[in-house]
């Protein structure tokens, strides 16, 4: 026989699940020391200055 459920029960459990999932991946996304953000941000600002540097001036038209 088919193993009987409770619908109620079983709708909390998946919400439940669900939202340690997403508990999860914010716990990646925002549980990182203030060092590494800080290195992040200079990382990722090294790398748009150097971009910057590589643009040519919209003055200069061939």
């Amino acid at each position: 026989m088919a193993e009987i459920i409770n619908l109620r029960q079983a709708r909390k459990n998946k919400a439940r699940a669900d939202k340690e999932a997403r508990a999860e991946q914010n716990r990646v996304s925002f549980g990182r020391t203030k060092a590494e953000k800080t290195l992040t941000k200079a990382e990722q600002d090294l790398a748009k200055s150097r971009l910057e540097g590589h643009k040519r001036d919209p003055d200069e038209t061939p």
